[in-house]
């Protein structure tokens, strides 16, 4: 008596849980930007966007909003710079890479810097670029639009070659 009690109980949860038609909110789905951020000068193999430079190079991401979105970019208001662990946490706690703000231009905004500068400013962080091959920096940015909105974008590296 006691199995089919047990039983009867498994398939009373069960039928519960299948019969919901709850959204979980942010659990159950992707947190994307209403306008999405895209990186145009670089280049993907799999997740990151990356631009290739040589180490006396300078170091550009090109980020562009379409133009049909109807927004326009203000800035980028943060720079989390570092090895390529960085993530979105890096924004709020290593200190900011620039000094000021980088104004946009309509739906488009660059942002330059140089492996020096980075060495000035992420002294914790050994870049060494071998003979053959390359190394890897990454960087994160907060970008504001014209109705200041945020949007994070997803981490941008640098692959620096001889």
């Amino acid at each position: 008596m006691k199995y089919i009690l047990n039983i009867a109980l498994s398939l009373f949860v069960l039928v519960g849980f299948v019969s919901c038609e709850e959204d979980f909110g942010t659990f159950n789905r992707d947190n994307r930007p209403e306008v999405p951020l895209m990186f145009t000068n670089a280049t993907t193999f799999g997740h990151d966007p990356f631009v290739e430079v040589s180490q006396n190079e300078t170091i550009e991401f090109v980020m562009e909003i379409p133009e049909n979105s109807g927004r326009t970019i203000t800035e980028i208001r943060k720079v989390a710079a570092g090895g390529t662990a960085i993530n979105i946490a890096t924004l709020n706690s290593s200190g900011d890479y620039v000094d000021a703000p980088i104004p946009g231009n309509g739906n488009r905004v660059v942002f330059t810097t140089t492996l020096e500068e980075f060495r000035e400013k992420r002294p914790g962080t050994t870049v060494t670029v071998p003979s053959s091959g390359f190394t890897e920096i990454a960087f994160l940015f907060e970008v504001i639009l014209d109705n200041n909105e945020s949007i994070v974008s997803m981490r941008a590296r640098a692959r620096i070659s001889q």
